[in-house]
């Protein structure tokens, strides 16, 4: 397969993303340069030309293609001034979305859109499909094409950075749901809610999209459909897509013509979000995967690492980790998967977003508050400011290490504690997964 021949190409960032994208090109001839700030360049590319320096982005119209990685923003001024000289910007995503042969279902909101990429690529392999995962989870989208074949369905995890510029959209588009996230980048919730809504403004007529129906900006979303609506919701029966009865029963409702999946008891994993996450995935799946391989996900699916990821209990005391929780819904999804009072670790980067809407939840779930990091004090403020507040310890720390020394002091038999910090962690860690990792290395120190 060839990509580009010939081409003075410049790549933004590698680790994560790009990496096999960068031997194709390599391999077809290609002029290669790496930009990295960071100078965190695999060992394999070190002898590539590379610009590792503060201004790294300053000079882009000297090459034909800039693919960028998905934390290079899109609208950059220096991206910008570049496409105005003519030169081409693209992603990892939108190659792999121009190539892929197989049908594509892809998954973005503001929470839950690992779990549930997760859950439909496990529902796939049930029924005897090859599914691919990839994207922000599983592995990078262009390594895929080699071994992508015409039968198989990619099941990709997408970003608002991911979608900003992104003028494909998949067979079967899903959106968990869109709350205000990423405003340090994004700079207004109007582009936010823009780039979600490119995972299906290129979708053709026979395509499918899933919305969360109780989520009035996805709902919202149902306007622009150009092919079958498809909602998911807790509260409501809806017309065609996946509900909640009020008995328990997760339903999927095809026009008036419903079928019983399964009760809530029967899902492993805790939590009304996760019943959120699961009719989202069935909604997707549903008519490709029967209604047992979906039950047998449901009774035996753990969950994912760093979402509500127990740890290990000590002493009475259980340990959680939810380092995945980056905004104040997941934290608010978290809590209210426990019965009791918890003992909360919290902070980290400051991405712009308010806390208010965590505030009372926090004050009537939490009786001890340890917070650290750049949004500490926001944090504090909000949760001072609820009406309900008054129960509530706030500790101050100065870094992760510090929380669960605090945390372990704070406890007795019986108490839950968790890593739920409401906040990205690049103030501290290189992302949350380090930051997961971290917390549960201190805590298996304990």
């Amino acid at each position: 397969m060839t990509i580009y021949k010939n081409k003075k190409i410049a790549f933004i960032g590698t680790g994560i993303s790009n990496n096999a994208l960068i031997r194709q090109c390599l391999a077809d001839g290609n002029d290669v340069t790496i930009l990295s700030k960071k100078g965190d360049i695999p060992q394999e590319f070190s002898k590539i030309k590379s610009v590792i320096e503060e201004k790294y982005i300053d000079n882009l119209t000297d090459f034909d293609i800039i693919i960028r990685s998905p934390g290079m923003y899109f609208n950059n001024p220096n991206l910008t001034k570049a496409r105005k000289n003519g030169v081409i910007i693209t992603s990892e995503t939108e190659i792999f979305f121009n190539f892929c042969k197989c049908k594509i279902i892809a998954i973005t909101g503001s929470d839950g859109k690992t779990t549930t990429t997760n859950l439909i690529t496990e529902m796939l392999k049930a029924q005897g499909i090859k599914a691919h995962m990839g994207g922000n989870c599983g592995k990078e989208l262009f390594s895929l094409l080699d071994v992508i074949n015409n039968d198989d369905i990619a099941v990709v995890e997408l970003s608002s950075f991911q979608l900003l510029s992104l003028r494909y959209s998949p067979y079967i588009a899903v959106i968990t749901n869109v709350t205000p996230n990423h405003l340090d980048v994004h700079g207004a919730m109007e582009e936010y809610i823009e780039a979600k809504k490119n995972i299906f403004l290129h979708q053709k007529e026979d395509s499918i999209t899933v919305l969360n129906y109780d989520n009035k900006i996805t709902n919202n979303f149902t306007y622009f459909i150009r092919g079958t609506a498809r909602h998911f919701s807790i509260k409501n029966k809806v017309f065609n897509g996946a509900y909640l009865s009020d008995n328990g029963y997760l339903c999927y409702n095809n026009f008036d013509k419903n079928e019983i999946i399964m009760h809530k008891s029967q899902i492993k994993l805790p939590g009304m979000h996760n019943i959120e996450n699961y009719l989202a995935a069935i909604s997707a799946v549903y008519g490709i995967v029967s209604t047992e391989n979906i039950v047998q996900i449901a009774e035996n699916f753990g969950g994912v690492e760093h979402r509500i990821e127990f740890v290990r209990e000590i002493n009475g005391v259980k340990w959680y980790n939810d380092s995945i929780a980056t905004t104040p819904t997941r934290v608010l999804a978290g809590l209210k998967s426990f019965e009791q009072k918890l003992i909360v670790i919290a902070g980290g980067y400051d991405k712009k977003i308010p806390f208010e809407s965590m505030a009372e939840t926090v004050n009537e779930k939490v009786k001890h508050l340890i917070l650290f990091g750049q949004t500490a004090e926001k944090i504090e403020n909000s949760i001072r400011n609820a009406q309900n507040f008054g129960e509530i310890f706030m500790h101050r720390v100065e870094n992760l290490e510090q929380a669960v020394d605090k945390a372990n002091e704070l406890s007795e038999n019986g108490d839950i504690i968790t890593l739920s910090p409401a906040c990205a962690a690049f103030d501290m860690f290189k992302n949350f997964e380090e930051r997961g990792e971290f917390y549960k290395k201190i805590v298996n120190k304990l």
